[in-house]
């Protein structure tokens, strides 16, 4: 993403010089007041078409900025296509927007800038010329911008050029934003399959136990085992808040307990004012089911977990920790460089390195996870979230 916004920034850069040497074709050539306040008058226009790109090129999005791009070439008429059909018009000569698409279909099929001789039969219409650019991308032809005038200059034809690359720019966000809104889906599908199999199955065995011994406990289980369900499986939302997320671990661990009783005991130090806090949705769910699997591994003496969330300035800090096993600190490592994983190692990490990508894809790279551990010392995992981030709101 990083990548591509440095390319949108550096083709602003390029076409505004040119746009506004266009521009000042025949009113001077002032570098003065007036040359300053075109520049941030190109700069605004463009800040203002940019929006409606970022679905991607649509008819809806190419009505919008189509005025907006005219401005920006100064030109008569405008117009914006897809591969099948005229998306946008912009201009008083309508009558020639039935021919847009058909002025783009040798562009469509080769990629080339072409210019074409515009016929008309109306005397008071200026539009005799056109020049039509691709809209290109991952190198395919998506569309095309043509810019229409009484003639077209070699001004004209680079100036929509370079409009055309910004153009291609915007698409190009739009499908890392696609793309990235399909990773995201991804990874919660994967962390919903992480569920174990053998926590449903077991919860449901313990259940079970109790409905001839003590119906009520047994009843009051399964409205749990429903309520985690439920919410762990929910179709909407990418965040959550604080407070939902950990009522959500607070039944799986009372799940956890009716089946392993004394053996898992657990502590939890929630600060109140952090639990409206909005958080990517299962950011806890895998860190604690890792930390009841090492607190309980090969021991004859009972497991402790805990579970803290305090307030930390502008951030909330919230720390999982358990006294079992712990990790290898170098597959730890590994696993959120997102390096293959070492032989044997269990398949527990793959829920931290889950986690880890999606608090850096929401927050930035400041905001991965944080793991102490060694062999034996037990692991104690750490996720710092921004109270506030613009974007970021609980279903």
């Amino acid at each position: 993403m990083d990548v591509a916004v440095a390319v949108a920034a550096t083709l602003v850069v390029t076409w505004v010089p040119v746009l506004l040497w266009w521009r000042r074709q025949g009113r001077g050539g002032d570098l003065g007041g007036p040359a300053r306040r075109a520049t941030f008058e190109m700069l605004h226009t463009a800040s203002r078409a940019a929006p409606a790109f970022r679905a991607g090129l649509t008819e809806q999005g190419a009505q919008k900025a189509a005025r907006h791009l005219r401005a920006l070439l100064d030109c008569r008429a405008l117009a914006i296509t897809d591969g099948e059909r005229l998306l946008a018009w912009d201009g008083e000569h309508g009558h020639h927007a039935d021919e847009g698409l058909s002025h783009a279909g040798v562009t469509l099929g080769n990629g080339r800038t072409q210019v074409h001789d515009v016929t008309c039969d109306r005397i008071d219409c200026p539009i005799r010329r056109v020049v039509v650019v691709p809209l290109a991308t991952d190198d395919r032809v998506v569309g095309t911008l043509a810019a229409y005038g009484e003639d077209v200059p070699a001004g004209l034809i680079r100036a929509a050029e370079e409009v055309a690359q910004w153009v291609d720019a915007q698409l190009e966000l739009a499908e890392l934003d696609h793309s990235r809104a399909l990773l995201m889906e991804a990874e919660m599908r994967a962390l919903r399959a992480q569920i174990s199999p053998h926590f449903i199955y077991n919860s449901l065995t313990t259940i079970a136990s109790f409905v001839r011994s003590d119906p009520e406990r047994a009843r009051e289980l399964l409205l749990e085992f429903a309520g985690f369900t439920r919410y762990s499986f929910r179709r909407h939302g990418d965040f959550t808040t604080l407070a939902e997320e950990l009522r959500s671990i607070d039944r799986y661990l009372l799940l956890q307990r009716a089946r392993f009783g004394e053996e898992l005991r657990v502590t939890l130090r929630i600060a109140p004012e952090v639990l409206p806090v909005a958080v990517p949705f299962l950011c806890l769910q895998p860190l604690v089911e890792n930390a009841v699997r090492h607190g309980l591994q090969d021991r004859s003496e009972p497991g402790v977990i805990t579970i803290v969330a305090e307030d930390a300035g502008s951030d909330c800090e919230i720390s999982v920790e358990d006294d079992g096993i712990g990790m290898d600190p170098e597959e730890v490592r590994r696993l959120l460089a997102g390096e293959r994983r070492l032989p044997g190692a269990d398949e527990s990490g793959i829920g931290l390195a889950n986690v880890d990508d999606r608090l850096r894809q929401v927050y930035g790279d400041e905001y991965g996870l944080a793991v102490e551990t060694g062999p034996g010392a037990g692991t104690k995992v750490i996720v710092r979230v921004p109270k506030y981030r613009p974007g970021v709101t609980a279903s």
